[in-house]
This record gives structure tokens, sequence and C-alpha cells, in this order.
């Protein structure tokens, strides 16, 4: 289930006024949460979750040092953002508040279908990276390739995943980007401009002559870019086009791999 254009247009013009109201690159997350006088609590909790918002008497956001989220990492970034948003997102706060809902611990790849979670993902997306600002950005880069991604992820301190999915959606280039496991497709986004949308091996099979595919079906390989024939990954390719280009990076680890592919 997709955000309806007025809520998403609501979500991000509050998350962007947030974060604009700060001079700050970097989105000052903890500072938003003082000033609203809503306590963080960073500590351990197993793997119960990354983050989740409670409601006693207060509002409260426990963040999961466990599993990575500290406040100067981009993992932690980002669930406190996400948490940030189930505060600010009036139906989620008046609903936690009103007890019409449970609170909602959060995973990060999971859960993911759930509309509340994509909105609370959207406002993270949109008050660590706002737009007038992540765009003036993406425009200093006059070629792309996979270092603008890397560069914008590191000037944001965000995830490379999260920055490719925000320049995806407003960058200056058409980019795609799929993320694996065990060789299944589990999600893909894509600019809207970009000019293929159906895969060459169907919507959950990785197309084996990918960088991915290759990984998936060797067991090795490395983070590295590299130029494809289009129809590596692509269905659909005229014949006219057949010579085609693509460049593919692949970002491997175990069983999982995020590749972000572009022309």
């Amino acid at each position: 289930m997709e955000i309806n254009s007025r809520k998403r247009s609501q979500i991000k013009y509050l998350a962007e006024f947030l974060a604009l109201e700060h001079s700050e690159t970097i989105t000052p997350l903890n500072k938003i949460a003082d000033l609203e006088e809503l306590q963080v609590f960073y500590d351990n909790y197993e793997n119960a979750f990354d983050g989740i918002l409670i409601f006693d008497k207060n509002f409260y956001i426990h963040l999961n040092t466990n599993l990575g989220n500290f406040p100067d990492k981009e993992r932690g970034r980002f669930t406190l953002a996400h948490e940030l948003g189930h505060y600010f997102i009036d139906s989620h706060r008046i609903a936690l508040k009103a007890g019409l809902i449970k609170p909602h611990p959060s995973w990060h790849n999971k859960n993911k279908h759930q509309i509340i979670e994509r909105e609370a993902d959207f406002f993270a997306s949109c008050i660590l990276m706002p737009e007038k600002r992540f765009r003036k950005d993406c425009e200093q880069f006059r070629k792309f390739d996979y270092q603008v991604i890397e560069n914008l992820a590191k000037q944001y301190l965000v995830s490379i995943t999260a920055c490719a999915i925000r320049f995806a959606d407003i960058g200056t280039h058409p980019i795609m980007i799929v993320y694996m496991e065990n060789n299944h497709i589990v999600w893909k986004w894509q600019s809207k401009d970009f000019r293929f949308w159906k895969l060459a091996d169907g919507k959950k099979t990785v197309p084996k002559d990918s960088l991915a595919g290759k990984y998936f079906r060797t067991g090795s390989g490395h983070k590295r870019t590299e130029e494809l024939w289009g129809v590596d990954w692509f269905d659909g390719i005229s014949d006219d086009n057949i010579n085609f280009k693509v460049f593919e990076q692949v970002i491997p680890y175990q069983n999982k791999v995020l590749s972000i592919v572009w022309y």
C-alpha cells in the first residue's frame, strides 16, 4: 500500500520544516526531540526491535544499541528519525495516546508493507535529507556514478540505502536500487523517469547475468562497479537498443546484496 499524495505532502512539509529550522546539514535529531521534551533512551534490548515509541503519561523513544542504533551512527539516526515520525505525524501520535494502536516496534527491512511504517520511513527520509538542501547538493555533481551516493551519504550521515532511495526520488539522475537475499528480490525502488521496469528474470528472481546474480551463483564477490549489457538486467529492450549498456554497483554481504543500477 502506497502513501496517498495528500498525506505524503503533509508528511514532507512537516519533516522538512523541522529539519530546515536548523542550519546543520546533519539534522540534529536529538535537539529536535529535546525541544519537544521527548526523552530518548539508548539501551540494549537484545533483538526485540530497532526502535519504539511508547506513551506512558508522556512519550518516550527507546533505541536498541544491541542492533547498532547509536546516536552518531547511520542506523541509529534513521531509527530515531523513523520514531520521530510516529511522534510528529498526528494520526500516529493521537492513536497511540488514545490506545487505538499498540506501541509499534520497528525493524530495519521488516514490516515495510504496513502503511504506518511507510509513512514513518518517508518522514525519516525527509527530515534527514530535506529536498531543498539535498537536491542542491546533488546538483554539484555533473556526472553520476556510485561515488555521488557515497559522498552524499557521508555528508548527511545516512546509510547508502537511505541515500540511494532519496536520490532516486529527488536526485538529478535516474537510478534503480534493488535489495536481495538468497537470490531473491526483496524490494526494488527506482526513479520515476528510469527507462526500464521489467527485470530480466521476473519480479522475484535476481537476474542471473547481473553482478548480484553472479555473486549468488558463485558465493563470492566484492563491492565494485561494472559496466554490463542492458539485457543482463532488463527484459523488453528492443532490437534497436540491444547494445545498450548499464552500470551496476554491487554491495554484497553474506546472503544479502544491494545493487544500484544506472545508465
